[in-house]
């Protein structure tokens, strides 16, 4: 599948030729491995050229955690949040030069996608594949952006109490053939559409190994696909690691895993790393 998201300011994405890496910038106190870390402007600023330096293609850029039982913020607190990192990073300073990477706004609100695109965001990557904001996809349509449409089962807060599938692939599947479906008739052009199981978002320990496993399955959806397990609690659970930052190389081993069977773009805290991991794993599997 070759298909190019042609963004704005003349900032492409073409699939099918690369696995494309996207830095995760959380400014948030309580995201479950960078909480507080980079919540106020000058820190995000800093991490974000850091990403950029680092080999990210793509910067995520999120105001609410989603970690399990993370509580949710007002929305114009996460606007307070999100949306000056942004216009900062598209206007430059005289120390740092206009960000030029592709950002994705990662929320569930139509409010905030809207602001955020306006803002300079290019991309919306909705966790809640859609469905949280009844908004967001007629939004999206409107704005002519791309979109990641995630799977998921309630709400962070209740997720980790709703894992049981009758049959783990085909109830994501059927979920992410449903929000295709629905954003092709809101308007949005299947080639704006990106698609990710939700690796830890109500799913246990056995069923990711089995998303990444079976990862190629999704490939009869027809869009790119977006693996995000970086330093999630499976990881943790292998190697009997409970702090997040030393899950690097675990991490390392899901993303050679996710790109051998089709992913398009990693979601990842740990950047240099993963860039060096995806240049293999791309030499091997698509051979470039």
């Amino acid at each position: 599948m070759e298909s190019t998201w042609r963004l704005q300011g003349g900032r492409s994405l073409t699939w099918g030729q690369q696995t494309y890496v996207m830095g995760v910038l959380n400014v948030t106190p309580d995201s479950f491995s960078d909480g507080g870390q980079f919540n106020d402007l000058t820190a995000a600023i800093a991490q974000a050229q850091y990403l950029v330096e680092s080999g990210a293609d793509i910067l995520d850029i999120g105001g609410q955690s989603t970690r399990p039982q993370a509580d949710i913020i007002s929305l114009s607190e996460e606007l307070d949040r999100v949306i000056p990192v942004i216009e900062a990073l598209r206007a430059g300073s005289s120390e740092l030069p206009p960000l030029s990477v592709p950002i994705s706004v990662d929320t569930t609100r139509s409010d905030v996608a809207r602001a955020a695109i306006a803002a300079g965001a290019d991309i919306v990557n909705d966790i809640s594949g859609g469905t949280y904001d009844p908004d967001m996809l007629p939004t999206v349509a409107e704005l002519g952006v791309p979109v990641i449409l995630m799977h998921l089962r309630g709400t962070p807060k209740t997720m980790q109490q709703l894992t049981n599938y009758e049959d783990l692939i085909g109830e994501i599947k059927a979920f992410l053939q449903q929000q295709i479906e629905r954003s092709l008739s809101l308007g949005i052009a299947k080639a704006h559409i990106a698609i990710d199981p939700g690796i830890g978002f109500a799913k246990t320990y056995d069923q990711n190994l089995e998303i990444l496993r079976r990862l190629q399955e999704f490939r009869t959806l027809d869009c790119p696909i977006l693996v995000g397990a970086s330093r999630k609690s499976f990881i943790g659970h292998i190697l009997n690691q409970p702090d997040p930052k030393q899950r690097v190389w675990g991490t390392a081993a899901a993303c050679c895993a996710a790109i051998a069977n089709s992913a398009d773009i990693v979601r990842v805290h740990d950047v240099k790393e993963m860039r060096d991991v995806c240049r293999v794993a791309d030499a091997i599997y698509r051979g470039r």
